[in-house]
């Protein structure tokens, strides 16, 4: 009787792995949702909203997009999303945000438990007042040196993308401005203009219509090259004037979508193809050149990589500013020097 009952055992584990193995090669079947871990209308949903529909085109399915935001640093969305069945039909719409909400206590898990796709993000730079006395980067600096932490700069909340920019930026040139954390970058960026704070580092995505409209000025990209920009002329880089900025920059967006590291390779290799074909097709370029985004295209280990050392970064920079619930080696995130 045992023999038979293992024997039927063995059968039906069989079966479910040989229905499994079709199910994978026959994907996809139906309809995928992509679940975007921040709310309707921000720049990762406008980005998972754009890249969906164009990937839909090559897999023969729609892919609908929804949002559920909240929790810690997006950890409520990728919780539903790491509950799924990892079969590929759950996706989930990411940012480089969200790589702080282990060691902020969002839920315990690492960024390896993904199989991310990046579409890339919107460079930042350093802006001032339109009615600013600064008119370029060595201006600044060299004010700020000669009174260290005299002046105020803005660049969103604690540990976020633009604030480590400013870290990158005081590392590197040696200035030391004192920091003002707002909730975001819109309200960091109100605060140049009503000069409460004297600088801003968020993107150019985010602060293209003020510059045009005369609100801002910009001084340098932190990116390696100039940037041009209809209405204004060229943005400078900051590397020109500081090349000891390369040890610490770029820092970018990493805006994109992952699914299950455990999901079956079929599936993962069928969802790669249709997002290298959606990147490369006339939408998506047109829009990232008219909204000021670098394409990045990573997928599969080279994303996962990418993803690690924001991760690191981020985590450790959380830490060391003490708004780290975690501390990161607790969750085996090594620090970015450990990394390979």
């Amino acid at each position: 009787m045992r023999k038979v009952i293992k024997s039927l055992a063995l059968g039906v584990l069989a079966t479910s792995i040989s229905t499994g193995a079709l199910a994978a090669d026959r994907y996809p079947e139906r309809d995928i949702t992509n679940v975007v871990v921040w709310s309707a209308g921000g720049g990762t949903d406008v980005v998972n909203r754009m890249i969906s529909a164009e990937m839909a085109k090559f897999l023969d399915v729609n892919i609908n997009v929804t949002n559920r935001p909240g929790g810690v640093a997006g950890s409520l969305g990728m919780s539903y999303v790491h509950r799924k069945r990892a079969d590929g039909y759950t996706l989930v719409g990411l940012s480089e945000s969200v790589v702080g909400s282990a060691v902020q206590g969002g839920w315990n898990q690492k960024m390896d438990v993904w199989y991310p796709f990046i579409v890339g993000g919107s460079p930042d730079l350093i802006s001032v007042s339109a009615k600013s006395k600064y008119n370029t980067l060595e201006e600044l600096i060299a004010d700020v040196k000669k009174n260290p932490r005299s002046i105020k700069a803005s660049a969103g909340g604690a540990g976020s993308i633009h604030h480590l920019n400013l870290l990158a930026l005081m590392n590197g040139t040696g200035a030391e401005f004192n920091y003002i954390p707002y909730p975001g970058s819109a309200p960091a960026q109100t605060a140049v203009m009503t000069g409460e704070v004297e600088l801003v580092i968020t993107s150019l995505a985010e602060q293209q219509q003020l510059i045009k409209g005369g609100n801002l000025k910009p001084l340098a990209m932190l990116v390696a090259n100039d940037q041009e920009l209809e209405g204004f002329g060229t943005i400078p880089s900051a590397f020109k004037a500081y090349p000891s900025l390369e040890k610490y920059l770029p820092i970018m967006q990493a805006i994109g979508l992952a699914v299950r590291q455990d999901a079956p390779d079929n599936v993962k290799q069928k969802l790669t193809t249709a997002f290298q074909k959606a990147i490369a097709t006339p939408t998506i370029q047109k829009w990232a050149q008219d909204n000021f985004y670098v394409l990045s295209g990573l997928t599969g280990a080279a994303a996962s990589k990418e993803f690690a050392f924001l991760e690191s970064l981020f985590s450790w920079t959380l830490h060391d500013l003490g708004a780290a619930k975690v501390i990161p080696s607790k969750l085996g995130i090594p620090k970015p020097s450990e990394l390979n």
